[in-house]
């Protein structure tokens, strides 16, 4: 072994002291800053701390420099501001339900804002409109809305889910294709920006913030309330199953091609439905607004294509279908909100897919799906087509680009119920993706945010999440956070 003087030694000590006091050093400014300034933060190592910072993908845990807990407006402007004179990034979180971290930063060092303290939602009886602060949960949304005259707007089924990082880039659920995305219901928003200003944007006020905001918000500022629009809850809900006989590679394709027909022809307005698939079942899954006879006589072409029937039909009010798609899962959910995984998922958003495509992708189902012993499920959307609510929206209505003719949304996920996720289980889904995006063009296919996969560099995960509007987009990013405060890895670039 090679003998160092005890200069080097000392020298070596110090140079790894000075790296370590960097971001001790930084903790300890931003500790003091936001206690300055009023703001609430957890406590290192306690008990908040440890469900604030724990991930629901367990496969991406990162560790922030601190964590802001507001209940207030000037408490998110006080948190902003003490990270920008510092020069930290700041990740706002408020369900904390992103599939790559981006709640915490998807990165170490961040200061995470976490919202989920600010949780109110409100009715106004006269204009309908709901005030709901962004730390709001879905399940929870909906039951107050719901107690306060039967009000809904169109949103997810998953009621842990903060309704902030689910409206601001998309919000697509079983009701999308009869009332389009949560961000659709977006009417009004209160924004902290980079210099810890606060303003309000609608299409009036802010336009082309208000633009952004919908379908990139994360990019752009902290939102801390939205104003949505709502419709009255329909007091007759159908959710129902359809056992599919897709055993065999030819079976899928053929059978995914008559539900694409119908979707393309016009699946009812009234209809919304997806195929879940997994290693022990395929299955149409569905909520449909109206009773169960209007159901029968709707979805009775498309069963004659399948050869399948209904296996299961079952009337609801609005809050009964919303809690069934729960699966038992408790409704309300504020804070603390603990439901973890680890897991693997990407997404898709397709126009239709020619045949090659289709036989492509059914072949992989069969021949490496099939053999994965993981618990890993595939979910096919139908998110378009000429009744769907969402696709008659315009593509630059919203910075939100996957309208027009798109007609599936998917959802890819692989997950293990212990242990580590294995170093080769990614090759499973990025093949089944490239079975699709291989036999299309790229103008037929783009992917879905709110199912982020962050194994793609940056430069690839802006132009499928945004396409066509992320050179507005990267315009709009230089006005109002040129020095990128809030930034993950995938987060949209200013304009140079």
């Amino acid at each position: 072994m090679r003998c160092q003087s005890a200069l080097s030694i000392a020298l070596a000590g110090f140079a790894a002291a000075k790296s370590l006091d960097g971001p001790l050093a930084k903790r300890a400014a931003i500790d003091d800053c936001l206690k300055s300034a009023g703001v609430p933060a957890d406590a290192q190592g306690s008990a908040d701390w440890r469900a604030d910072v724990n991930p629901f993908n367990q496969r991406l845990a990162y560790t922030p420099v601190a964590i802001a807990v507001p209940t207030t407006v000037e408490h998110v402007q006080g948190a902003v501001s003490c990270a920008a004179k510092l020069g930290i990034k700041v990740t706002p979180k408020s369900g904390g339900h992103s599939y790559a971290s981006f709640g915490l930063g998807g990165e170490h060092g961040h200061l995470v804002v976490e919202l989920d303290r600010m949780s109110k939602v409100t009715v106004d009886s006269s204009t309908q409109i709901a005030t709901v602060q962004a730390g709001a949960r879905l399940g929870h949304v909906a039951t107050v809305l719901y107690q306060n005259g039967k009000r809904a707007f169109s949103h997810g089924t998953c009621p842990g889910v903060g309704v902030a990082g689910h409206s601001l880039h998309g919000g697509f659920g079983f009701s999308s294709h009869t009332h389009g995305l949560a961000l659709d219901w977006i009417v009004g928003a209160t924004v902290v920006l980079a210099n810890s200003s606060v303003v309000e944007v609608s299409k009036t006020q802010n336009a082309d913030l208000f633009w952004a905001l919908r379908g990139a918000g994360s990019n752009f500022g902290i939102v801390t309330t939205f104003k949505f629009n709502t419709f009255a809850a329909p007091s007759q809900v159908t959710a129902f199953q359809v056992n599919l006989p897709w055993n065999n590679a030819n079976s899928i394709a053929s059978g995914w091609s008559s539900l694409q027909d119908w979707l393309t022809a016009g699946m009812p307005t009234e209809m919304n439905m997806r195929v879940f698939a997994s290693g022990s079942q395929t299955q149409l899954q569905g909520l449909y607004y109206g009773n169960s006879n209007s159901l029968r006589t709707a979805i009775q072409p498309l069963l004659s294509k399948l050869g399948a029937s209904l296996s299961n039909a079952q009337q609801y009010d609005w809050m009964g279908a919303f809690t069934y798609y729960t699966y038992g899962g408790q409704v309300d959910v504020t804070h603390p909100y603990n439901s973890v995984e680890t897991f693997y998922s990407k997404s898709l958003v397709t126009k239709a897919l020619p045949q090659k495509a289709l036989q492509a992708v059914a072949n992989y189902w069969i021949q490496r799906a099939k053999s994965n012993s993981r618990d890993w499920f595939i979910i096919i959307d139908m998110y378009g087509g000429k009744n769907s609510a969402i696709t008659k929206v315009a593509s630059d209505d919203s910075s939100y680009a996957h309208r027009g003719d798109y007609l599936f949304l998917y959802e890819l996920y692989d997950r293990v119920r212990s242990g580590s996720y294995p170093s080769n289980g990614f090759d499973f889904l990025n093949g089944w993706v490239k079975s699709f995006t291989d036999n299309m063009e790229k103008s037929q296919w783009a992917m879905y945010i709110n199912y982020a996969d962050p194994t793609m560099n940056r430069t690839e995960a802006q132009d499928v999440y945004y396409r066509q509007n992320l050179p507005k987009l990267k315009q709009i990013k230089a006005q109002v956070d040129p020095n990128e405060l809030f930034y993950y890895p995938q987060a949209v670039e200013p304009a140079k």
